[in-house]
């Protein structure tokens, strides 16, 4: 699909859904893509890049804005057909991009049977075509266009988000939040914040919107999935949802605090959802078994990275 302003995004057929998980294309003089999510994804970026008439030899910059295996655990296999390519990255994510090992053993530890499934082959990125940006540091990909690097925490520790200078548009990973094209196309904006584990940071994940507001921005180029042209939605959707998130995790916490981690975390999903169904019905909208798949999904991740949050906590 054409973005305007010289984007383009690739459905990447995250899980199989279609408008789950997109790569963006940005057609300049260094033709540069953002995100390639796992490796199941790699044959429908390619194909994209085929329906775009991009030879994907020409391709200069790969960024992952970080290194979550649905953002980044494709890098290592489509790096075999782009020859000409490096692989940009958070500081903190680059040593596990050369050795994704213990990236692995974590995906394993959150998803279990599906693992392979969902991520297999998962290959590590050779040292010399990896390539740090700290914040604020920036990339020229075009005449007219300047890329600037801004560490994002909050979702994760090893996140930044990319500002393009042409669209005045940001992409933000996960670091502001989950887009549901699906109800969007039905009259529904919904951001919901992504709260996943293991470095889900509340405090941190409001300072980076912050740092995002501030740049006044015309456009958020979300992760999962597409781009929104009203930002001061997104925040404001993200100031509301994320204590409602935070003031229920907390509330399960105390009720089953004799638990094991895995209760609380399936009781935080079980209130979360009739929170955030709730909200679909007073605004007079029914989940169909795709999108209920999906938001459940958000929300049972979302769940455990809450859990793990309060019970880090717990241990200061």
């Amino acid at each position: 699909m054409d973005l305007g302003r010289g984007i383009s995004i690739i459905d990447a057929m995250d899980l199989g859904k279609e408008r789950r998980t997109g790569c963006y294309v940005l057609h300049a003089e260094e033709l540069t893509i953002v995100e390639t999510c796992a490796s199941p994804s790699i044959p429908f970026l390619l194909e994209g890049f085929k329906r775009l008439g991009i030879d994907p030899k020409e391709i200069k910059n790969i960024i992952v804005t970080h290194i979550h295996l649905d953002h980044a655990g494709g890098v290592g296999l489509l790096l075999e057909s782009c020859p000409n390519a490096k692989v940009i990255v958070h500081p903190r994510g680059m040593r596990h991009l050369a050795d994704p090992s213990k990236l692995i053993l974590g995906a394993r530890a959150v998803y279990g049977e599906k693992f392979d499934e969902l991520f297999d082959p998962i290959l590590p990125v050779p040292d010399n075509r990896l390539v740090v940006k700290e914040d604020g540091d920036t990339l020229q990909i075009g005449e007219n266009r300047i890329l600037t690097f801004i560490d994002t925490p909050g979702h994760a520790k090893h996140h930044f988000s990319i500002h393009d200078s042409m669209s005045n548009g940001i992409f933000t990973g996960d670091t502001i939040g989950v887009f549901y094209p699906q109800l969007f196309v039905k009259g529904l904006e919904l951001y919901l914040p992504s709260t996943s584990p293991n470095q889900f940071d509340p405090n941190a994940m409001l300072d980076s919107l912050e740092k995002i507001k501030a740049l006044d921005v015309e456009r958020i180029y979300f992760g999962h999935y597409g781009m929104t042209t009203n930002p001061s939605h997104v925040y404001e959707q993200i100031y509301k949802w994320l204590p409602i998130f935070m003031e229920t995790g907390e509330k399960v916490w105390k009720e089953k605090q004799d638990d094991s981690i895995e209760t609380k975390s399936e009781g935080l999903f079980q209130e979360l959802f009739v929170k955030v169904s709730s909200f679909l019905t007073e605004k007079e909208f029914t989940l169909d078994q795709e999108m209920t798949e999906i938001i459940k999904l958000d929300l049972s991740v979302g769940s455990m990275g809450i859990i793990d949050y309060l019970a880090k906590k717990q241990t200061k």
